[in-house]
């Protein structure tokens, strides 16, 4: 049993597909198939049912790999300690941060990481919470930066800042004139919301118990963005008003009296925006320097 033939299996309980994991691997597609026999020979079970369109997991291969990701975790993790020894911030260093955080947040930390830690090399990943949990747990990346709450085993998490929510509109809405809003109007407006699957749109709901009711209801139709730019240029467009969080607004980046932005009424709603990393992480100092440079940057 081989390191190697460890990542062959992993990959292609991810891929199922043998041609795209050999590729993910950089072996040819016979390397990958003969060595994945070799070890199904020698525990002798088989890990994956195969067939001319698919290639599933056994309950057995689930198992299995399952602990191959742990073993390949911890060889990493031996990597890094001795990488780590020599210097924790020299190698390089994976951050992700979700789409409502990182298109705002990575523009001010990235120039203060390389100030603080010139020598680090830094990749950087915008996903989902739900893929960058599994990639944090499986140590594709080192670090992720998510909004609390946030719960995994072995995880350990730090609050970063605290960023308040605001009412974006167009320049000639009635709401306009008023100095602040009530969550509890939101209901009655022509509001544009995340899709399904960003936690951001999950918080607004959480803001205003009505218009929660109101979503599940289907009393009224509301309006769906991909992204916060999207809603931010659908706004800009005059299709209605968003709430967004205080970095995202970007209302200076339009015409003057296009947009507008309001703060909602006390207690004003707002997320904490954290940085997660496995307990297991053997460079406290990168985490460390992360955290310092997000206190450097002005968001807003």
């Amino acid at each position: 049993m081989t390191l190697s033939e460890l990542k062959y299996i992993v990959a292609l309980s991810q891929e199922r597909h043998f041609g795209r994991a050999a590729e993910r691997c950089f072996v040819s597609q016979p390397t990958l198939s003969v060595a994945i026999k070799k070890l199904e020979d020698e525990l002798g079970i088989g890990l994956f049912e195969r067939s001319k369109n698919a290639v599933n997991l056994t309950p057995l291969g689930e198992q299995i790999v399952h602990q191959a990701q742990v073993v390949l975790e911890n060889v990493s993790t031996l990597k890094n300690i001795a990488e780590g020894g020599k210097d924790q911030l020299s190698s390089p260093l994976k951050i992700g941060a979700i789409f409502t955080i990182g298109p705002y947040l990575f523009p001010h930390l990235i120039p203060q990481v390389q100030a603080l830690a010139p020598n680090m090399p830094l990749y950087i990943e915008e996903n989902y919470t739900r893929v960058l949990r599994k990639k944090l747990r499986d140590g594709e990346l080192d670090m992720i930066i998510i909004a609390l709450p946030f719960t995994e085993p072995d995880v350990l998490t730090k609050a970063l800042y605290d960023e308040p929510f605001e009412v974006l509109l167009p320049h000639d809405h009635a709401w306009a004139k008023k100095k602040q809003i009530n969550p509890d109007l939101l209901p009655d407006s022509d509001l544009l919301l995340l899709g399904d699957g960003h936690c951001f749109r999950d918080q607004v709901l959480d803001m205003c118990p009505a218009l929660a009711k109101q979503q599940n209801s289907q009393l009224k139709a509301i309006a769906e963005g991909s992204s916060l730019e999207t809603l931010r240029h659908m706004v800009a467009s005059g299709l209605g008003i968003t709430v967004l969080p205080k970095s995202a607004t970007g209302a200076q980046h339009y015409a003057n009296n296009l947009l507008e932005t309001r703060p909602f009424k006390k207690p004003t709603p707002k997320r904490t925006v954290a940085i997660a990393w496995r307990a297991s992480f053997p460079r406290p100092k990168a985490v460390d320097l992360v955290t310092q440079a997000a206190s450097l940057c002005q968001l807003f």
